[in-house]
């Protein structure tokens, strides 16, 4: 069956989940690529036609995609009675409020209650499982979901049987989608948590499963203080494995952050990466000036995986219409979209990409843009990531005027 075959998305009517980002104001960037040809031939930038267009996520945490009646039915089967509520609207609505605080740190708290309910070899198998199923629905046809093993090991489970568990989720809620008309590709990437001293130990399981299904790894957590550096030990064993890794960096701390990602420990992708604007000066003639770091960024073509809610809520941009993603995108930096936390932000790659339509006026060829520069950037295959772009995106794309 040819790529185009079996990646069919289709149209499902469906309104925009609370907590849909809110465009705050628009203004359409110069530069090429963003006119809206899509519009002007009679095809409009709709909810339910974005949602049908193939989609490629780089940047997406198992633990921060949970749909909020899930959590609520693992709570009841492990016992755990520290939700703040037991409805599950109440509680979706509790985890966007509480993530919205403007802090990195007080973003992060609210994991407490996901990571407690994802203990059990049958809880992390439904909750992979529905994260395919949930994100193919959405018209994604490629995921790299990270989630990190150690912080699911604390009733018992080795963390050779946690991979096992999601691996064996994504491979049935795979399966469940393509059933449906969807069909997806769910790669894992092996999160280390950055505060931690397991990293090598992290690594070494990336590399033991890459042919099973984990395609990359990763580090996570608060930035200040727990520089990319704490962990070398396993970029260094990585690098010597031919293993692929991103790093969180830039999100809420600055350049320092980004330039020891890149240069020290030889990061493939930038996770977020939105404060490498800090090496980017706006002149008064409306011409803007590259830093040395910033022009390494753009000329290596290092990926960045922009994440525009999640970035408002804890504060990395001010609101949607600051984000930095505008300027690098006029810029041409390798700028990706992404979703981070579903839960915490109650956003999809759809309502993303529509909230960056509205407010900074991109056009169908943009939202191609943005989804090539992604698969471009995955962690799979040449072959596999050509097919994907020739046989499934492209032309879907050109079917509406892109």
């Amino acid at each position: 069956m040819s790529m185009t075959g079996a990646y069919q998305t289709a149209a499902a009517e469906q309104p925009p989940p609370n907590g849909s980002p809110a465009p705050e104001r628009s203004g359409k960037p110069a530069g090429e690529s963003v006119e809206e040809p899509g519009r002007e031939s009679g095809v409009p930038l709709e909810w339910d036609r974005v949602r049908a267009a193939p989609k490629v996520l780089l940047h997406d945490h198992l633990d921060g995609g949970l749909r909020p009646a899930t959590v609520v039915e693992l709570a009841e089967q492990a016992g755990y009675g520290q939700l703040p509520t037991t409805d599950p609207d109440e509680l979706g609505n509790w985890f966007i409020t509480s993530a919205d605080s403007g802090s990195l740190e007080r973003y992060l708290e609210t994991f407490a209650h996901t990571v407690a309910v994802m203990q059990r070899r049958e809880a992390l198998v439904r909750v992979a499982a529905e994260c395919a199923e949930d994100l193919a629905a959405d018209g994604v046809v490629y995921a790299e979901v990270r989630y990190a093993p150690e912080l699911h090991v604390e009733q018992g489970l080795a963390l050779d049987e946690v991979v096992e568990a999601v691996l064996e989720g994504f491979r049935v809620g795979s399966e469940r989608a393509a059933a449906g008309g969807h069909r997806i590709r769910v790669g894992c990437l092996l999160t280390a948590m950055r505060h931690a001293a397991r990293s090598r130990e992290i690594a070494e399981l990336a590399v033991r499963y890459r042919d099973e299904g984990v395609v990359g790894f990763d580090i996570a957590g608060a930035e200040a203080g727990f520089p990319p550096t704490r962990h070398l030990d396993a970029f260094e064993y990585l690098r010597r494995e031919n293993g692929h890794f991103t790093i969180h960096a830039g999100e809420a701390f600055g350049l320092p952050s980004i330039w020891e990602a890149l240069q020290w420990c030889g990061a493939d992708r930038l996770g977020h990466g939105v404060r490498i604007t800090d090496d980017i000066t706006e002149l008064d003639d409306a011409t803007v000036r590259l830093g040395r770091l910033a022009a390494y960024v753009r000329d290596r073509r290092v990926p960045l995986e922009m994440c525009p809610s999640s970035n408002v809520q804890t504060g990395a941009a001010r609101s949607l219409a600051e984000h930095p993603i505008g300027l690098l995108t006029r810029l041409r930096f390798r700028v990706t979209v992404n979703t981070d936390n579903r839960l915490m932000s109650g956003c999809s790659m759809t309502s993303e990409m529509m909230a960056l339509v509205s407010t900074f006026g991109y056009g169908w060829p943009d939202l191609r843009w943005f989804t090539v520069n992604a698969m471009k950037s995955a962690f799979i295959g040449f072959d596999e990531r050509l097919a994907l772009i020739d046989e499934v995106i492209k032309p879907w794309y050109a079917g509406v005027g892109a």
